[in-house]
């Protein structure tokens, strides 16, 4: 890897956010990070924003900076929402990640969420940043285009984007060059997955719920095929196949979104030996003796 390539990926491994899932136990699993890290907490169809708001409130309390994802489709209406903005406030937290969401039939009147970032704008709010979704990969149930144009609309409301996770960087960056060419502009945080063990992430999808994961793994075909491997992931030749564009100011790569799937130990493991290899500098003679818990 070329000397800037390394530095790129070290600061972009010094920094990254990391997504939890509101399940018990992630308060402990969450100790495991650095003071001050950024923190999202995903918002489950069958748990609701509540149980993601009260996670977010015993996570910031930790000394994490905590970013809630809010579903639009679990919304009931703008009182609600004003509700949720108010508690957001009390929280002190400042940023949110708004998502369409996975139910089937909206709960009240946001189906989208460009429905709802419009609604947030009518509604005024005292947030500093607001993040949205992207898929490089096809949606199992939207066309590209239909994506894209969403993506251009929601576009004014928001502060960044965050892609799913994509295991082809090829496919990541040919996406990210065409959604630069449509004149979308955010600066985007690259989705990938921690350190996974296949056991350890079927276990954690019993325990969201299996429509919740059914739907999850619809989204995410890639992943559901390395779920029937044994043995653990990480995602070494992901980042390191990455790391030539991460300083390119064509792409904006803001940073890198670490979906831990609550491994958050053996992520945040993984994280420190790499930046400890040669500030960053991953090669495939490393990767293999950087697992852990093999």
């Amino acid at each position: 890897m070329r000397q800037d390539s390394t530095a790129a990926l070290a600061r972009a491994l010094a920094h990254p956010r990391f997504e939890v899932v509101p399940l018990p136990g992630v308060e402990a699993q969450a100790r495991h990070l650095p003071r001050g890290a950024k923190v999202t907490v995903t918002c489950s169809p069958t748990r609701g924003i509540d149980r993601t708001l009260r996670r977010a409130e015993q996570l910031a309390g930790q000394g994490l900076q905590v970013v809630p994802h809010i579903s639009a489709r679990l919304v009931v209406d703008t009182a609600h929402l004003k509700d949720i903005v108010q508690r957001l406030g009390a929280l002190g937290l400042r940023e949110i990640f708004v998502i369409g969401g996975d139910v089937t039939q909206p709960t009240g009147s946001f189906s989208s969420a460009l429905d709802l970032l419009r609604a947030l704008a009518d509604v005024g709010h005292d947030l500093a940043q607001i993040g949205i979704a992207a898929y490089p990969e096809r949606h199992p149930l939207v066309d590209d285009a239909t994506l894209r144009r969403a993506l251009a609309h929601k576009q004014p409301f928001a502060s960044y984007m965050v892609t799913q996770i994509c295991f082809a960087p090829e496919v990541i960056i040919h996406w990210l060059g065409g959604v630069r060419q449509q004149g979308i502009d955010l600066p985007v945080h690259i989705g990938v997955p921690g350190v996974l063990d296949s056991r350890q992430l079927l276990r954690i999808s019993m325990k969201i719920g299996v429509g919740d994961s059914m739907r999850f793994l619809s989204k995410h075909t890639s992943l559901a095929a390395r779920l029937l491997r044994p043995g653990h992931y990480a995602p070494d030749d992901l980042v390191a196949r990455l790391a030539p564009y991460l300083d390119d100011p064509h792409y904006n790569i803001g940073g890198l979104h670490i979906n831990t799937f609550n491994q958050v130990e053996s992520t945040e493991k993984w994280r420190q030996q790499v930046l400890k290899c040669g500030d960053g500098r991953i090669t495939p003679r490393a990767a293999r003796h950087m697992l852990v818990d093999r």
